[in-house]
């Protein structure tokens, strides 16, 4: 090759580099950014807009716990675990001799799960969000984790992919997915190891929790993953910044997922998306994190129980009042059901979640989309919560006041105040109280014949 042949040939060759350079300085300047695996950088990516926007959540608890459907969700621990005396008498009273936990699985058969019908359901409750129990603290999942041979409901019982069939009817209704994983299991040797270990190994991590959290989000793309089972060992073991890096970086829903804060059980309340901090947690004041109420309508029990009695369960104006408290100090309600182990929601739990919808239909205006306004529960009363949009405040009251009068101390009204009630399309009368506030004078009937028996919204326009 002549000289000038190569000067012009190494010319070009330092251009193309250069303009390589220059491209892949572009692609990193339109980038976004980068998550590192530690909780400092973890903890700074915003929380996506969806989840503080939908309020209202099903929780689903399903598994093989739901064959026995006696004590609760922790029953083989319970009866193996802690051995005690009234398991083993259940499952002697109830099953043939030398049942173990295994010989449950091909009981749990979900012969009568209709995915779409539970969907319609949920979306009738009002629920912007459901999350399905994909493991919980047993082992066996539903659905066919490559990790999980045998104890999976693809190759036992149901023989079906009860995540993947129930997130393809709820997605055709705009409904966010959400999966919850537990991450350890009582009885797995892995598992068992490293706890013998004191944590210092973490063939289960390797071998169990981390494939199956990545087939997870590979395989079913969910919008939330409710984490748990995490309170025996730190996050290091669990390997938590490393997946959460991925899955704020690289996976298929870094965007939009969000997750808890249950990663090791020094995470809880502290690292995270959104804290749950313990399970019906309630926290008396406004947190300045987001936060979410999970809670069940059976008070004894997460998964089914077929001896619960009614006055076992919450009630419609429970279930209110746990809402409009929650949402009014900024969290989400996330509402769990118990399905049976043939797949039905017993009619119990479906009036409940009917009721909600029902009364949510009517009032959603001040929980979807709300923020919490500058007093959470008005000054004078233990019953009135207070929402907000912009410039609007609603105001939610849980007892009908005898004279049909409510007096609110915390809104400072003005000339261009007006008052309605959602449900009702006629303006409502006030008067400024002598001291501050204002005082409303409610529809002239009696709450019996109004739409909703539990709960009501003044929507106040000009008040500050």
């Amino acid at each position: 090759m002549r000289m000038a042949e190569a000067s012009s040939s190494l010319r070009e060759s330092k251009m193309a580099a250069w303009a390589v350079f220059v491209a892949l300085l572009s692609v990193a300047a339109a980038s976004p950014q980068r998550y590192t695996p530690d909780w400092a950088s973890l903890d700074s990516r915003p929380l996506p807009g969806w989840f503080d926007a939908a309020k209202v959540g099903v929780f689903v608890h399903w598994g093989v716990f739901s064959v026995p459907a006696w004590g609760s969700e922790w029953f083989w621990w319970h009866w193996r675990g802690e051995g005690r005396p009234e398991y083993e008498r259940f499952v002697k009273a109830r099953f043939p001799p030398g049942t173990s936990y295994a010989d449950f699985a091909p009981l749990f058969t979900a012969q009568d799960f209709l995915p779409e019908a539970w969907a319609q359901l949920f979306q009738q409750a009002g629920a912007r969000y459901v999350v399905l129990t994909t493991k919980h603290h047993e082992g066996f999942t539903n659905w066919g984790s490559p990790v999980s041979w045998n104890w999976n409901s693809v190759d036992t019982g149901p023989h079906r992919d009860l995540v993947g069939e129930l997130g393809d009817a709820l997605r055709k209704r705009n409904i966010h997915y959400g999966l919850y994983h537990s991450l350890y299991e009582w009885f797995h040797p892995l598992y068992l190891m490293d706890k013998n270990n004191e944590f210092k190994t973490q063939y289960f991590v390797s071998e169990k929790t981390m494939p199956e959290l990545f087939d997870l989000v590979l395989r079913y793309k969910p919008d939330l993953i409710w984490s748990d089972g995490e309170w025996e060992a730190p996050d290091t073991y669990w390997n938590s910044t490393n997946f959460l890096a991925w899955l704020y970086n690289d996976s298929p829903v870094k965007d939009t997922v969000v997750v808890n804060d249950r990663w090791g059980f020094n995470c809880s309340c502290h690292h995270g998306g959104y804290y749950n901090c313990q399970d019906k947690y309630k926290p008396g004041t406004l947190p300045s994190h987001k936060w979410e109420m999970c809670s069940s309508i059976d008070r004894r029990s997460w998964g089914y129980r077929s001896g619960m009695q009614i006055s076992e369960l919450m009630d419609e104006s429970s279930i209110i009042m746990e809402l409009v408290q929650t949402v009014s100090y900024g969290g989400n309600y996330l509402l769990n059901i118990g399905p049976t182990k043939e797949g039905v929601i017993v009619p119990v739990f479906q009036e409940r979640l009917l009721a909600l919808g029902k009364w949510l239909s009517i009032n959603g205006e001040a929980i979807y989309e709300s923020k919490p306004w500058r007093v959470q529960k008005d000054n004078g009363s233990d019953s009135t919560w207070y929402t907000s949009k912009g410039t609007v405040v609603y105001a939610i009251f849980l007892t009908w006041p005898e004279n049909s009068v409510l007096q609110l101390s915390s809104p400072v009204p003005s000339a261009s105040t007006q008052v309605t009630m959602l449900g009702v399309s006629a303006p409502l009368k006030w008067q400024a109280l002598p001291d501050k506030g204002l005082g409303v004078t409610l529809p002239l009937t009696i709450p019996s014949l109004l739409p909703l028996q539990y709960g009501w919204t003044l929507k106040l326009v000009g008040v500050s």
